[in-house]
């Protein structure tokens, strides 16, 4: 009888125990779970969190979206297709809540506190998962951001081979990166710049490190490679040579294109503009100062522009004059969505809520006709105050709506036409016999004069500035 019940038991064991393994790990993502520790786990870092879908304007849900529906057609395409939203991962999942004046505030339950190889690829994990539950097939990264530098860079670039494998491997077909970059700004050896550093060796190694993540983005099929050259300017002139540095960041950008070539990745390459922080005055200061240094150096038709709002009001633009900028100069490539504060004066990089201006944003991304093969990157990170796993969810859900509402008003005010019909008024004048010859470079100042002296003084009518307020305002 005790043969039986103990034969009994053990069968009772081997049950358990076969469900058990043959069970998905799907334990909470925090460090105190033994799947939590192996490169390889499979479990939900977002448990409780769904996949966000489209409710509607009526939802009360804060983990839906309300406005944004990527299949609904408008203006001829998908929202989908307008927007291409992409996730940072660098913000998303390195942004550690740290500012200027305190030390860091997220503690998400899946870091370990480390920069350590496995914690790289429990990261990665974590990204594709949000990915996939916020619904959208792009990302963006920095090198370092994803993986760990190493003592020498044989070995760091062994370590990026190893987060980019996993990331192929997570990314699947439908996924991939928007576009890829190097970090050539953290690391102290580019305290004086990259391509603009005073040593030859600091160059070198920068090339190198461009070379191998340009290499990544290709590999991981990325649609575009980015340049953010916050370190190359310049603190003081008294000991710079601006133009031996301009020229030096020309050549490290022809061997990029060169290299772009030689391994076959028709990746568009785009140059971020700023105008200072952390370097007081940045050589690619906003949209005209990066396509005046392209056209100079012959480099115009290689590269585009990844504009930033809040870079845009660094430099004392708005972030649409910036668009039309890139636009009218036929170098607008993606966009880095986000907004500053304008009682703040740095880079607060916070998540676009304004209605007003994601509208203006989305007038000039439908003027260009969209902005593939780029698209609308999230380079914005929650408040420092925000340390919820579900703010990531939120906060990105909120963007998306911001700018999806600008698209539908872009198609009231494009269905309405008081506006362009407001600006080509305008500008009728030169829809006359002589206004044509002056566009099309055939009226001289003899000609002009003659028509001044027959003319008399001319009547100057009203520019109805608050009539195209009023129109805008109402389709918001």
């Amino acid at each position: 009888m005790e043969a039986k019940r103990l034969l009994l038991l053990l069968l009772c064991l081997y049950v358990v125990s076969s469900l058990v393994i043959a069970s998905p790990q799907t334990c909470p993502a925090d460090l105190s779970s033994n799947c939590a520790d192996s490169a390889e786990w499979e479990g939900e870092f977002f448990p409780g969190i769904p996949t966000i879908k489209y409710e509607g304007t009526t939802s009360k849900n804060p983990l839906s979206f309300k406005w944004y529906n990527a299949q609904e057609e408008i203006l001829g395409k998908k929202m989908k297709d307008w927007m291409r939203f992409s996730v940072a991962f660098w913000h998303t999942f390195r942004g550690s809540g740290a500012d200027p004046f305190g030390s860091a505030t997220k503690n998400w339950p899946w870091e370990d506190g480390t920069n350590s190889l496995a914690m790289a690829k429990r990261r990665m994990r974590a990204n594709f998962e949000f990915i996939k539950k916020l619904g959208v097939d792009l990302w963006c990264f920095h090198d370092r951001d994803i993986a760990p530098d190493a003592e020498t860079l044989e070995e760091t670039n062994k370590n990026l081979d190893e987060v980019v494998a996993l990331a192929k491997k997570l990314q699947g077909t439908k996924i991939h990166p928007l576009w890829g970059t190097a970090q050539l700004f953290l690391h102290p050896r580019y305290m004086h710049g990259a391509a603009t550093s005073s040593e030859v060796g600091v160059y070198a190694y920068a090339a190198a490190q461009v070379k191998k993540a340009m290499e990544a983005t290709h590999y991981l099929g990325g649609e575009n490679y980015v340049f953010w050259g916050g370190r190359e300017g310049y603190q003081t002139l008294l000991n710079t040579d601006m133009e031996r540095e301009l020229d030096h960041m020309a050549r490290f950008l022809e061997a990029a294109v060169a290299y772009k070539k030689k391994i076959g990745f028709n990746g568009t390459l785009l140059i971020e503009p700023k105008p200072q922080e952390p370097t007081k005055h940045q050589y690619d200061w906003d949209a005209a100062t990066s396509a005046n240094f392209l056209r100079k150096y012959g480099l115009i038709d290689e590269f585009k522009l990844n504009i930033e709002c809040n870079h845009a009001t660094l430099s004392g633009h708005s972030c649409h004059h910036e668009l039309e900028t890139a636009r009218i100069n036929g170098l607008l490539g993606n966009i880095d969505a986000n907004t500053g504060d304008p009682q703040v004066g740095w880079d607060t990089d916070q998540f676009l809520s304004d209605i007003s201006e994601a509208t203006m944003v989305m007038l000039s991304v439908v003027r260009n006709g969209g902005l593939a093969p780029g698209g609308f990157n999230f380079d914005a990170k929650l408040r420092r105050e925000s340390t919820d796993v579900e703010d990531l969810f939120i906060a990105h859900i909120s963007g998306m709506d911001t700018l999806a509402r600008g698209l539908r008003n872009v198609a009231k005010l494009i269905e309405d036409g008081s506006l362009t019909d407001l600006v080509r008024k305008r500008y009728q004048s030169f829809d006359t016999e002589i206004g044509t010859k002056i566009e099309a470079g055939k009226a001289d100042f003899e000609m002009l004069e003659k028509k001044a002296m027959e003319w008399g003084e001319p009547k100057v009518p009203s520019a109805k500035q608050e009539l195209v307020e009023m129109i805008f305002q109402s389709a918001l």
